[in-house]
């Protein structure tokens, strides 16, 4: 049986520990979002990505990458949307090759670059949206 008289320290901590969880799931969360907003963007593009010497759809691209995510994500280096981009979305983890990124026929473009350039036009985006 819980005693009915929790001190007032007893509470505070109880109230620190719960904040720091929903803190995590939080920011989980805005992660999860914002990987989900780059996929999407990426996948509705119409741009192509080079990966290992060959050219795939923007459609086959985000599953690749999403599979990768998932991935990386059950084995717990994923933290940000940065290390998503950095460790899932930049390069080939068997060749070590980089990814490009070609749309409307101009130069590719690292992956890297193009997920960034895109995270912060999102974010910019979501900070104008906030009063």
């Amino acid at each position: 049986m819980i005693d009915k008289k929790i001190g007032p320290l007893a509470t505070f901590l109880i109230v620190v520990l719960f904040s720091g969880i929903l803190s995590q799931a939080t920011a989980a969360s805005v992660v999860d979002v914002e990987i989900g907003q780059l996929l999407g963007y990426l996948e509705r593009s119409g741009c192509a990505v080079y990966r290992n010497g060959s050219w795939y759809s923007a459609s086959d691209a985000r599953a690749h990458l999403e599979r990768k995510y998932r991935y990386l994500l059950e084995k717990g280096l994923m933290g940000t949307t940065e290390d998503f981009i950095e460790r899932a979305a930049t390069a080939s983890s068997m060749s070590g090759k980089p990814y490009q990124v070609q749309c409307d026929g101009r130069e590719p473009v690292s992956s890297a670059e193009w997920l960034t350039t895109e995270l912060q036009r999102l974010r910019g985006a979501s900070a104008a949206t906030k009063p």
